[in-house]
């Protein structure tokens, strides 16, 4: 099909295959770069423009230029996953690894696509709003806690006090900017209707504060197209297993994959509510009487409070405390007949 456009992304540049003429091309990583190639191709394609479709392998930020502007240009594109490519590679015994070579392969990756997989990137101002402030927020978390190590370090150190007096003064600087960020974000939530409802929806459950409802929301924003299943792994708390034999066994536990973000904010919040919430308090009791350890029970009521938020932002609903135990009272009674 001469299409489809396959665009291998870098952090500088874009290696573009254009089928129509076997054309190879280099162009910018911006959307000065990408207005020249949008102004060849339609010299190319002509009427045949609104037929063509970019293939690019997703690359975080490396590619949201490139999706800013075929949204602006209502261009379909066809995202594929690098798992996803490496094996296509593999299947047709690509031996050499060339952003050339691997423009040409995504051009031909289109033989993958389902329904509904071709589309218009579709990007939400206010959610990308969200999502730089939550990875500056993230970045000051993490500078808070270099800062904090340096000055426990350093006292003990005995380091001179006017290093200790920076140190501090530092520290307060970044957890001052810290509430700054979660104010602003805030402010975005409360002038959207939509996602006013659907903060109220999630902080609804009992022991989940501010900051991990604003998170929440975030993670739903971001993959609103995600199952169950995806996002456990999207936050690192699926299970996984390494036994081989008699010789590996070793014991279960999460991936930690994906966004670490999560899972800092929502311990504090799952330990409250495993005290305070009856329904993760059964959930948790039960796991620790069944032998697992406390850590993995934790993290069983962390997927438990994630998975239950997103079924409430999913279904619009507010948390409802006595339904999950008559749900299990009446499975209990069930049980005894």
């Amino acid at each position: 099909m001469d299409n489809y456009i396959g665009i291998d992304v870098a952090k500088s540049t874009l290696q573009v295959f254009i089928p129509n003429n076997e054309m190879d091309i280099e162009i910018e990583n911006s959307l000065e770069g990408l207005k020249k190639l949008y102004s060849k191709l339609k010299k190319q394609y002509r009427r045949s423009i609104e037929d063509i479709v970019f293939i690019y392998e997703s690359t975080g930020s490396y590619s949201a230029i490139l999706e800013h502007y075929c949204q602006s240009k209502s261009i379909k594109c066809f995202k594929v996953g690098a798992y996803q490519s490496a094996s296509f590679s593999k299947v047709v015994k690509n031996r050499s690894k060339t952003d050339k070579l691997d423009a040409r392969m995504l051009s031909q990756m289109h033989i993958l696509a389902k329904e509904g997989e071709v589309k218009v990137p579709e990007r939400d101002v206010k959610a990308h709003q969200i999502r730089s402030l939550i990875k500056y927020y993230q970045s000051l978390v993490k500078e808070e806690r270099r800062k904090a190590n340096y000055l426990e370090a350093a006292t003990y150190n005995l380091e001179d006090s006017y290093v200790l007096k920076k140190v501090k003064l530092k520290i307060t600087q970044l957890q001052k900017e810290q509430s700054e960020v979660i104010e602003k974000i805030m402010e975005i939530i409360k002038g959207d209707p939509e996602y006013l409802e659907a903060y109220n929806n999630i902080i609804s459950i009992k022991g989940i504060g501010e900051k991990s409802a604003i998170i929440l929301l975030y993670l739903f924003l971001r993959y609103p197209n995600a199952s169950r299943q995806q996002l456990t792994a999207l936050c690192g708390l699926d299970p996984i297993q390494r036994s081989s034999g008699t010789s590996v066994q070793h014991k279960e536990r999460i991936s930690k994959q994906g966004l670490s973000l999560i899972r800092d904010i929502l311990y504090m919040p799952t330990m409250v509510a495993v005290r305070y919430n009856n329904e993760m308090q059964m959930i948790y009791e039960k796991l620790v009487d069944r032998g697992k350890p406390k850590m993995v029970a934790q993290m069983a009521v962390m997927r438990k409070i994630i998975l239950l938020a997103h079924s409430l932002y999913k279904n619009k609903q507010q948390y409802d405390p006595e339904r999950y135990l008559m749900f299990q009272q009446l499975k209990e009674e069930n049980s005894m007949k």
